[in-house]
């Protein structure tokens, strides 16, 4: 069993022919480095995780497809079809500078550089041009601020927040 709770990187979302490899909607930017990480963990959202070796990782087209210790065949793989795949934060490459897991982003307050406290981090949404902060506050109204250099100033994940230029009634 994994030490310490498991970071989501991806699931898992249609076999890729017929020799088990499974397409992979990655919830990161640079999936092929998790080829390090010889070990992956693979299980169900809320449910229990189960190890298993990376045997095969590659870019095809616009996606990247994985094959998984065990996984022989396209019935296998189907069978993994909305499984999610992590691995606990200490078997993960180390980020650059300026990158994040966002498992590291939730829960960090969000101030604006006047110093208001707009909300904490709830969730995070991957769209098609950038990443969206999901802020909500304390009485639940929530705020979605794009996670781009033009918004978020600071990242300080030691102090637990995150500093961006927003105004609190837009």
């Amino acid at each position: 069993m994994a030490a310490g709770p498991i970071i989501v990187l991806g699931k898992l979302v249609e076999p890729y022919g017929i020799r088990g490899w499974i397409r992979l909607h990655p919830f990161g930017d640079d999936p092929l480095v998790w080829a390090e990480m010889p070990v992956w963990w693979v299980g169900q959202e809320g449910g229990p995780w189960r190890e298993t070796a990376l045997k095969g990782l590659r870019s095809h087209g616009d996606g990247v497809v994985v094959l998984l210790d065990g996984v022989a065949d396209r019935n296998s793989a189907e069978a993994l079809k909305g499984a999610l795949v992590g691995a606990p934060r200490g078997a993960l490459p180390a980020t650059g500078k300026d990158e994040f897991y966002w498992a590291d982003l939730l829960g960090l307050d969000v101030l604006n550089t006047t110093g208001e406290q707009l909300g904490r981090v709830a969730g995070l949404i991957e769209t098609g041009a950038n990443d969206v902060l999901r802020v909500v506050t304390t009485d639940g109204a929530e705020r979605l601020l794009p996670f781009v250099d033009a918004v978020v100033v600071a990242v300080d994940k030691e102090a637990g927040c995150i500093r961006v230029e927003w105004g609190s009634d837009w």
